[in-house]
């Protein structure tokens, strides 16, 4: 599904052909949670502190970086993390294997099957991206990523926007961080009143992912974001939120065209045929980290070397009580009750 769709104001055949599907969805999302709260399906509980960083939407708020942070946060305190992905599309499990040496990483659609792995190779904590809406699993600390960039998506349930779950699920999560891209300060504001209004109490920091740097796909030269500025580049972005990425090349003074894909896209053949004669019109071709684990043995050698795009994270406000949160998560003892879905103990 674009996200040209979901952040469309006009309603359009395409979007209410698809509102029956989202509200079914929806309902079966609602009743699958009652299913675990009423005890009618096991769940496992972990022997180590267990963290989820998740979301309410589909893709694009930032939970590949903000849980690198959380496992590199783990490793500065001496505590030996895993992270635990469902494995879809492959993308994301070698991206963390890259970022994170030493980490141990377990892609398994079956999280209670991947927590008992990674706990036998030695994992101390267990870090779940992207497990927000899985009640199978009890855990210690539930850190829910909003997007400020998606601010002008409809309010629509999955297919017909881009939302897993209604903005009242936010009562589940135990800290909530708004990241932003290329938002506004004022997207950032209403986005952080709106999380307020839903979670009063709650600890809400702010992250801005900015792009921090920039390096050859192969030979990892580094080149220096103002280099970008004034130049033409094409912008490959399978991600969440391709739009986005455009944005932040465009602060920088880039010439962007975008190469949009969707997130988790498999780059057949053809279309890497098609990057490498686009890339002939132009001085970059910039790739999101997560697409040039994908690319970089399949990149024409005969072509101009593309360059990488990471993201940094900036913590803008509230990042010692998201701290105070993370550590007091790693030191809760494995006896006691944990929760699903930040509800109530058991």
């Amino acid at each position: 599904m674009t996200t040209s769709l979901w952040t469309s104001r006009s309603p359009g055949l395409v979007r209410a052909a698809l509102v029956p599907s989202g509200l079914l969805f929806r309902a079966a999302a609602a009743l699958r949670q009652q299913v675990y709260a009423a005890g009618l399906k096991r769940r496992y509980r972990p022997p180590v502190p267990t963290i989820c960083v998740g979301n309410l939407s589909v893709g694009g708020t930032g939970k590949t970086p903000l849980t690198q942070w959380v496992a590199r946060f783990a490793l500065r305190r001496g505590i030996r993390p895993a992270v635990l992905l469902r494995g879809h599309g492959g993308d994301e499990e070698m991206l963390h294997r890259s970022a994170l040496p030493g980490v141990v990483v377990v892609a398994d659609p079956d999280r209670p099957r991947g927590a008992r792995q990674a706990v036998s190779e030695g994992a101390e904590t267990l870090i779940l991206d992207d497990g927000f809406q899985r009640f199978d699993l009890l855990r210690d600390l539930d850190l829910v990523l909003v997007s400020a960039d998606a601010a002008d998506a409809v309010r629509w349930p999955l297919p017909a926007g881009p939302w897993r779950e209604p903005w009242s699920a936010l009562r589940r999560a135990d800290v909530v961080i708004v990241t932003r891209k290329a938002a506004s300060d004022d997207d950032v504001e209403r986005t952080v009143n709106r999380v307020a209004g839903q979670r009063a109490g709650a600890p809400v920091a702010v992250a801005w992912l900015s792009l921090g740097r920039f390096e050859g796909l192969s030979t990892g030269r580094q080149v220096p974001a103002d280099e970008l500025a004034g130049r033409r580049v094409l912008a490959v972005a399978g991600i969440g939120d391709p739009r986005a990425f455009r944005r932040q090349l465009e602060a920088l003074g880039a010439l962007v065209e975008l190469a949009a894909r969707p997130d988790h896209y498999r780059y057949p053949e053809s279309d890497v045929r098609r990057l490498y004669h686009a890339a002939t019109r132009v001085d970059y071709v910039v790739l999101t980290a997560k697409d040039a684990v994908k690319l970089k043995t399949r990149w024409p050698a005969a072509a101009p070397e593309p360059l990488v795009a990471g993201l940094r994270v900036t913590w803008e406000r509230g990042r010692a009580a998201f701290e105070g949160a993370l550590a007091h998560a790693f030191t809760a003892p494995a006896a006691h009750g944990r929760r699903v879905g930040g509800g109530r103990r058991t």
